[in-house]
């Protein structure tokens, strides 16, 4: 557990060394305030919106940035150092392929999950202030879910892109599928779907739908953070797509945490069968 812990601190020390985490922090914070202060601009008003449409307008930027972010802090953390020919240096040392990997993860979720905290936290004590929202719960309550949510689902992409570090040969390979694999759950699956239902013409069951949604970590990320909100549910239509228990927003969380601990273990298993 040391050498771990060992491999995560020199990963964080990098991380805010090279102002990986102000930067990402920044621009969160930038992108959160523009969104709940400009977010009804399309409709002629600007000024802060309901909550519900602010973490609504959050989730939807989200989907976009955090896994990309994911992606580019970690496709090359295990290739990137067999092309530097520092990683049989590395593995000189009283470090296990396991113990390598790990810590390498643990340092890249620890970078985005302060930056997570750092950036939208800002956010939400400014929106608070400046809304004269700062004494209501339910802005709290909201945001700490948004932010958590939100660390899962870039902890879901930094474990895929060690995956494809560990199983790939060279950097450039790890960085096309990388963004392959961003285009693919971020644009392609979804836009996939649509047209599945659209072909369908409304006779495909939700329950198949729902099954469906679950193979998509950035669709499990939206539906935690929209279907908390009864009125979100009721105007999107999500009371009638997405129903049961698994369908709130706790057991949603779980279903990323899975798909954190698969993927993970999968960039282990590749890892060690190449250097065991």
């Amino acid at each position: 557990m040391r050498s771990v812990l060992t491999v995560a601190h020199k990963e964080l020390r990098d991380g805010l060394r090279n102002r990986w985490v102000l930067a990402i922090a920044i621009v969160f914070a930038i992108l959160a305030l523009g969104l709940a202060y400009f977010g009804g601009a399309a409709s002629g008003t600007v000024g802060f919106a309901p909550l519900a449409t602010t973490i609504v307008s959050l989730a939807s930027l989200a989907i976009f940035l955090i896994p990309l972010i994911a992606l580019l802090l970690s496709y090359d953390t295990i290739v990137g150092e067999e092309e530097r020919g520092t990683l049989m240096l590395l593995l000189t040392y009283p470090l296990s392929p396991v113990e390598l990997v790990l810590g390498k993860f643990l340092g890249h979720a620890a970078i985005l999950a302060l930056a997570s905290v750092a950036g939208f936290g800002a956010a939400a004590i400014l929106i608070g202030i400046l809304s004269g929202q700062a004494g209501d719960p339910a802005l709290w309550r909201a945001f700490s879910f948004f932010i958590l949510s939100a660390t899962l689902l870039g902890w879901v992409f930094i474990a895929l892109a060690q995956w494809l570090s560990a199983a790939v040969r060279d950097k450039s390979r790890a960085a096309g599928l990388a963004l392959i694999l961003w285009f693919w759950f971020v644009l392609v699956f979804d836009l996939l779907l649509l047209g599945v239902l659209v072909l369908g013409k409304g006779r495909i069951g939700g329950g198949w739908l729902s099954a469906v949604l679950m193979l998509n970590p950035t669709d499990v990320f939206r539906l935690a953070n929209l279907v908390g909100f009864g009125a979100v549910r009721e105007y999107t239509g999500l009371g009638v797509v997405v129903r049961g228990p698994l369908f709130q927003p706790w057991p949603l969380l779980g279903v990323l945490v899975l798909w954190v601990a698969v993927p993970l273990g999968l960039a282990l298993r590749s890892f060690s069968r190449r250097w065991r």
